[in-house]
């Protein structure tokens, strides 16, 4: 399996968003193991909102997360929530990485951060990665994704400590209120069509029947460390959205990924989704839903809301990222083409939004 792209710096170098020295020093006295002059950072490649870097020393590796540089939306990048998710999840079916050590403190590196184990496994999120692997195999991550967004959502909150994660009622309409905050703070161009989808998923929002179960909030297949031999996901990443809310919004999310970006030019080779789904020789959004519903209580019912909602929400997170590359806060390669995927989701989560 091959690891995510790392960018290395130069030897002892500190990479974009690091102070080796102070990172360090704060080690010393919290992670002493991982303290010391051979103390070495590298940026993992491909993520589009919170940085991941691969830290090494003294023949350990971990892994350190800290918010983008820059124009931080509130609490999407909220490093406290990421850290308790994953430690609370630890002793259940759903994989994640061991939590490490936690800092709130920003004066060590510039922002909070956290440290969790390397998990091994393969980030699946280009064409060249699965284009290769066979039928079986593409079918297998596919279901196997299914099957841990099943269980994470039979994970009972109180149970591992996460009664107080979120507020359930009314977590649609809220979700639809904050990423039009989101929204407006990001706005540096003309969005045709953007507000009367923010404004029609405003006065249709449903109850939300299946409140109060644990949500990633971004689960797709590139937030998953995975092996195809044999086939398994390892671990499930970037919890920063995580909360307590309606599991329908998950899967709604999930479809405009699968079924909407896997079918549009607009995301072949762009580095938020590049094109993984049907078309790239895995199931339909029809066959995931079905495996996941086989393995859940979860009342899927109609989805095309919640699929409005997660065009809405991707929109805004792709023009969030427009925002920072324009301002030269971002760092990785393919920025510059994610701004041309706002206007396709908009154009979806309007025609979605009046199905029946």
């Amino acid at each position: 399996m091959t690891e995510p792209a790392l960018d290395s710096p130069a030897p002892h170098a500190s990479p974009r968003g690091l102070d080796l020295d102070r990172l360090s020093a704060y080690l010393a006295t919290h992670r002493p193991e991982l303290a010391g002059g051979d103390l070495s950072a590298t940026l993992i490649a491909g993520g589009k909102s919170n940085l991941t870097y691969l830290l090494r020393a003294g023949g350990h590796e971990v892994v350190l997360r800290r918010p983008p540089l820059g124009h931080v939306l509130a609490t999407a990048h909220d490093m406290t929530r990421e850290f308790r998710v994953i430690s609370a999840l630890a002793p259940t079916d759903v994989p994640v990485p061991a939590a490490l050590l936690l800092c709130e403190d920003p004066d060590v590196i510039g922002a909070p951060f956290y440290l969790m184990e390397r998990v091994r496994g393969e980030v699946f999120r280009a064409r060249s990665q699965t284009d290769p692997l066979t039928a079986e195999q593409r079918r297998g991550l596919a279901m196997a994704m299914m099957d841990t967004l099943a269980a994470l959502h039979t994970v009972d909150p109180a149970a591992v400590g996460l009664a107080d994660f979120g507020r359930p009622e009314g977590y649609l309409a809220r979700q639809v209120r904050r990423w039009s905050g989101q929204l407006d703070r990001s706005r540096s161009r003309p969005l045709p069509g953007i507000d009367e989808l923010r404004d029609r998923l405003a006065a249709t929002a449903p109850e939300g029947a299946n409140a109060g179960r644990i949500v990633h909030g971004d689960y797709r297949l590139d937030n998953l460390l995975a092996t195809v031999d044999p086939v398994a996901v390892r671990a499930v990443l970037d919890w920063e959205m995580a909360t307590l809310g309606d599991p329908l919004a998950d899967l709604g999310l999930l479809l405009t990924y699968w079924d909407v970006l896997g079918d549009s030019d607009a995301a072949e080779g762009n580095p938020v989704a590049d094109g993984l789904g049907p078309r790239a020789g895995f199931p339909t959004g029809a066959e995931l839903i079905d495996r996941y519903a086989g393995r859940s209580d979860v009342d899927v019912g109609p989805l095309h809301w919640h699929v409005a909602l997660g065009c809405f929400k991707l929109a805004v997170i792709c023009e969030g990222i427009h925002y920072r590359h324009t301002r030269g806060q971002t760092l990785g390669e393919g920025f510059d083409r994610i701004g041309d995927m706002v206007a396709p989701l908009v154009a979806h989560g309007l025609g979605a939004v009046e199905e029946k």
